[in-house]
């Protein structure tokens, strides 16, 4: 099955290869022959050319040559009929094919791409000129972006009107409900009329590789809105979103030249690197990654640079992408970006750092472990016992052995234990013993740590302080707490399991594994309970938790000349001298201020 030959021959013969080169070349025209630096490979001095009067090109440094398609092929990283109808597509060329079915289905596709089309523009002026989008303008100048980068990437605000698209689409567009329908931007309702499938949300526009129209990811602005706060467009003809990579239009070309891809969680990190000069940046469309991916990534690029915190995702990722290290041939790395921090929230506050992130980037099994011993007491024994389970923990998923014994030479020479017992406790984590703490001998002391299960992710110790006492005393300490308070994604996912279940048993099977043996490992542990009244337990805790948040919080509105800092910098002053009085019944009715300050704050900037 095929497009007929006389159509490709067409193609062919209609398509300027010198014009359709310029888009990616200059050229230099040299008697008959054009010249210039060839796309294909980095080269300082021109040895690529064009023949325009034959339509075909070779470059002397790397080799290639060929036509149109060849060239189309080469540069955009698509098969032969994906080149010919994106050439086709380019000279307003209907193809035909060797089979009717096959050739009803590329048409009813390319209608339904033309139609999420014609709603990118509908939702980009409703954005860019009209006054209900004024809420959508605001968001996005709180996340750093003006209107230049919502019209680089055709950013949209879908009006709040059960049918606004519909009817554009309908009467000034002419498309039939079958298309609007196909293409999910409205539904059928109870009363058989057309109701927009988005509404009230901001819209980022969804291309394929090859650049054509697919779909939407839609966040809401609303709070009180109901609903989920990204919507994406629902699997279609065109739509899957299993295959599909935010950016992936934009980017496909710079990944090539890098050698590299940026992967990250969100529609704005995208659109935060690639304006802080990181273009090799994209992000999964409403799930999680995915094989279907990486039979895409790997034809562009070996190199995968994480841009979110491995700490929040690398347990529960490490076994996939040891399997796809070895499966697709690619090599993973995480970017450095400060703990609990997104590349949104860098792009709006320290923007130089967004590119130092990538530049800056560790072996993915290397960030994980320098995070872990970052964040530990070595001070201790136990300490030293902890932080070595942990990090052998992480070292055990490796699949390669002398990857595996690089690792644990690194951690017996930080933290002073003795690189054969380490080789032996990984042995054993490997066949599924649990881990044994009280087996790791301290080298320095000769002193055999306690018994106890390592943390599963390193953390603010005040976060987990609090979240402890959450576990103990949840009627006590959880009417004060927020989860906004905590910055390290993995205790926040802990405290809305507890925060959301009536048992803790509940909260616990509510939870994937990783977060179920923190939970699990906090029951267990001791609270160091005083003789303090209950009062001046829970303020000693929410006051400790609750004076780096407001910290954070005062620095964001100070930057964004918020006025209302300065009753925030009140409340701080009060809470810091109650703390240093140690008037803890005092201190809390101010920190539960803060709290709300910080809750509020949260729900009105959180996200991408």
């Amino acid at each position: 099955m095929g497009i007929l030959d006389e159509d490709v021959q067409r193609v062919r013969e209609t398509t300027d290869l010198v014009d359709l080169a310029r888009e990616h070349v200059a050229l230099k025209r040299v008697g008959r022959r054009f010249t210039g630096l060839c796309p294909f490979h980095a080269e300082k001095s021109p040895s690529f050319g064009i023949n325009a009067e034959l339509g075909v090109f070779h470059c002397f440094g790397c080799g290639k040559s060929g036509d149109a398609i060849t060239f189309v092929r080469e540069v955009e990283h698509l098969d032969f009929v994906g080149a010919v109808e994106r050439l086709a597509a380019r000279a307003g060329i209907t193809l035909r094919y060797d089979d009717a079915s096959f050739t009803k289905e590329r048409a009813r596709r390319q209608r339904l791409s033309e139609a999420i089309e014609a709603a990118i523009a509908f939702y980009h002026d409703r954005l860019m000129q009209h006054p209900d989008g004024g809420r959508a303008r605001q968001y996005l100048r709180s996340r750093g972006f003006d209107g230049e980068a919502a019209r680089r990437f055709k950013l949209g605000f879908s009006p709040s009107a059960f049918d606004e698209l519909a009817n554009h689409l309908q009467k000034q567009k002419k498309f039939g409900r079958d298309d609007i329908v196909g293409a999910n931007l409205a539904f059928l309702n109870r009363a058989q009329k057309l109701q927009d499938a988005f509404r009230n949300r901001l819209m980022f526009p969804i291309w394929d590789m090859r650049g054509d129209a697919v779909g939407f990811g839609a966040r809401i602005l609303d709070p009180e809105d109901r609903g989920p706060k990204y919507k994406n467009t629902a699997e279609t003809a065109i739509y899957k979103k299993s295959t599909l990579l935010y950016g992936l239009n934009w980017a496909k070309g710079e990944i090539v030249a890098r050698g590299e891809v940026v992967i990250c969680e969100g529609y704005t990190d995208v659109m935060a690197f690639h304006l802080a000069g990181v273009p090799q940046a994209v992000a999964t469309c409403g799930t999680a990654l995915a094989d279907d991916h990486f039979v895409t990534l790997k034809n562009l690029a070996r190199k995968i640079t994480l841009a979110y915190d491995a700490d929040a995702a690398g347990q529960a990722a490490a076994e996939r992408c040891y399997q796809w290290e070895q499966r697709y041939e690619v090599q993973f790395q995480v970017a450095d970006l400060p703990a609990g921090r997104d590349p949104g929230d860098l792009w709006n506050d320290d923007r130089e750092r967004l590119a130092k992130a990538i530049e800056q980037a560790m072996p993915f099994l290397r960030f994980r472990i320098d995070r872990v011993l970052g964040a530990a007491d070595l001070t201790t024994v136990e300490g030293r016992a902890r932080a070595a389970n942990a990090a052998l923990a992480m070292i055990a998923e490796h699949p390669a052995e002398l990857v595996r014994d690089t690792y644990i030479m690194d951690v017996a020479g930080t933290l002073n234990i003795d690189a054969d017992r380490l080789r032996e406790e990984t042995r054993r984590l490997r066949l599924g013993a649990r881990p044994a703490l009280g087996s790791v001998r301290d080298q320095q002391s000769g002193r055999d740590a306690d018994s106890g299960a390592p943390p599963p992710r390193p953390s603010d110790r005040r976060e987990l302080d609090a979240l402890r006492w959450a576990v103990h005393e949840p009627a006590l300490i959880g009417p004060h707490l927020d989860r906004a308070l905590f910055a390290d994604p993995g205790l926040r996912v802990a405290f809305d399991a507890l925060a959301g279940a009536a048992t803790f048993a509940e909260a616990v099977e509510s939870c994937d594994p990783a977060v179920a043996a923190l939970l699990q490992r906090l029951a267990v542990e001791d609270t160091h309970v005083s003789n303090d009244s209950a009062e001046a337990i829970a303020g000693r805790v929410v006051v400790n938790l609750v004076e780096a948040s407001s910290q954070r919080l005062l620095a964001s509105m100070l930057r964004r000349g918020d006025e209302r800092s300065v009753d925030v910098k009140r409340l701080l002053d009060a809470v810091v001298a109650h703390r240093e009085s140690g008037t803890w019944s005092e201190a809390l009715p101010v920190a539960d201020e803060l709290v709300a300050w910080t809750a509020a704050e949260s729900v009105g900037r959180d996200g991408d």
